[in-house]
């Protein structure tokens, strides 16, 4: 692709839209810009300029589009793809700063939001309204933003459903600075094509998100945690279908190995309620009473009970659900921390082929000689798998990382699932969507970016 370098008319320029201050060249770009959390894919931007307003995002696109730059949209970094890493250069927008909470309307219970809004602040702010945002994304200090352009789940799918459930309306500047407003606060919309779901997981491939209006819902009062032990991975994960097929849908199903738990213990110096087992599932169950949660749990927990489950621990006060879900949350670091560098199979297969996949993975692990670890969202057959480098080399790693990657995605795909559940594709997921999409698909995606931005100079090199 044939893009024009930054020179000095263009710093000139992006200093008199947003002040020398916020503009930065070459050794004042912090390094943290040049990567996101994929290992592996690093590259600078030539220059990296802070924006606070719509306004000034559009006139920075619509002088890119005119003299052909392209510009990356970069919320915090959290990414596991690539997706805001700048493989050309060009022009990086961070947008963190744009952080403002709008208007919280309780009488359509939506809130308006600027995107670098942090996904935990945003929690924080509707639950002290007794309200309710459901999406859960593991990591609390993504943008709001980028929980949209990845269409980012969590551990709350399996009853409330993704970000794209909950994005009502967005205010997105196009390729040539134009900006437009899609979807609304009204309930029902077949006024054409919907737009606003095309953005959302995108990755900033058609548009920058410079405004969203969110869908509440009102907080649940009561919440309680089942953590059920079992002789082995696959007893817990053939459960899962049986509790889904009950009709008694948890918030959240979670499956876990006691190797990853006792990494979580000692990355987060505390002991886990239960690490005698060696697998387990990790049921939330929310409601308005203690009642009504009880009546549903109960089921579950014979349907568990009967499936081989050891026992049913209850989690029933605050500090007992606490302390299991920070050791959750603290999964992805502990496995990071116990290996050199590492890499992610995010794919998503139907539930009831959900114990197939695991153990496929797990035999891998003997298979390509490499260890392999994983954790994930039983009950929307989310998995988050890694693959572990140690102390391979280079070469090695790279040759056992595509093995793997090309195995993992294959199956996938023969158990008619996906290759990504909410991380996105980005640049390292490319080829799997590739072959997992073929030729007339990929046709579409590319006439649709073409259509959104005909000088590709929005986010290029990445989807497809």
């Amino acid at each position: 692709m044939d893009y024009k370098k930054i020179d000095k008319y263009d710093i000139d320029f992006l200093v008199s839209i947003c002040t020398k201050d916020r503009v930065f060249v070459g050794e004042e770009i912090n390094e943290d810009f040049s990567h996101d959390e994929l290992a592996g894919i690093k590259k600078y931007p030539e220059v990296l300029v802070e924006v606070l307003s719509t306004e000034e995002v559009s006139k920075i696109m619509k002088y890119a589009y005119k003299n052909n730059i392209p510009v990356t949209p970069r919320g915090q970094g959290t990414g596991l793809v690539g997706a805001a890493v700048p493989l050309y250069g060009g022009i990086m927008i961070n947008m963190s700063n744009m952080n403002k909470i709008l208007e919280l309307d309780e009488d359509n219970l939506t809130l308006d939001v600027e995107p670098g809004v942090l996904l935990m602040e945003l929690s924080k702010y509707v639950e002290e309204h007794d309200l309710f945002y459901p999406p859960d994304p593991g990591e609390k200090s993504a943008t709001i933003a980028g929980n949209i352009n990845t269409n980012a789940g969590g551990m709350r799918a399996v009853k409330y459903g993704v970000t794209r459930d909950y994005v009502r309306a967005l205010e997105v500047v196009l390729s040539n600075g134009e900006i437009i407003s899609v979807g609304g606060k009204v309930v029902k919309n077949s006024s054409g094509y919907s737009l606003k779901d095309l953005i959302v997981g995108s990755e900033g491939t058609l548009g920058i998100v410079t405004k969203a209006t969110l869908k509440l819902l009102p907080l649940p009062k009561k919440s309680i945690s089942l953590l059920i032990p079992f002789v082995n991975l696959e007893a817990a994960i053939e459960t899962v279908p049986k509790i889904i097929k009950s009709k008694i849908i948890p918030t959240a199903i979670e499956y876990m190995v006691k190797d990853v738990i006792l990494a979580s213990e000692e990355f987060l110096g505390m002991k886990f309620p239960d690490s005698s087992a060696d697998a387990y599932l990790l049921l939330t169950f929310d409601g308005n009473s203690t009642q009504e949660i009880e009546k549903a749990y109960e089921k579950v927990a014979h349907i568990c009970l009967d499936s081989g489950a050891f026992d049913v621990l209850i989690s029933n006060t605050q500090e007992r659900q606490d302390s299991i879900w920070k050791a959750r949350g603290a999964f992805l670091e502990a496995i990071k921390a116990s290996t050199t560098e590492m890499d992610e199979c995010d794919v998503v297969v139907p539930r009831n082929k959900i114990a197939e996949f695991v153990k496929f993975a797990d035999d891998l692990q003997h298979k390509c000689n490499i260890r392999i670890k994983g954790f994930g969202h039983a009950g929307d057959g989310n998995l988050h798998i890694y693959i572990l480098r140690d102390e391979l080399d280079d070469n090695t790693w790279n040759k056992k990382l595509d093995e793997v990657f090309k195995l993992m995605y294959s199956k996938a795909i023969e158990l008619e699932g996906k290759v990504s559940g909410e991380h996105g594709i980005g640049y390292a997921k490319r080829p799997y969507l590739k072959s997992s999409e073929g030729e007339l698909m990929m046709n579409l995606f590319k006439n649709i970016k073409l259509s959104f931005d005909p000088k590709n100079i929005l986010n290029p090199g990445k989807v497809f």
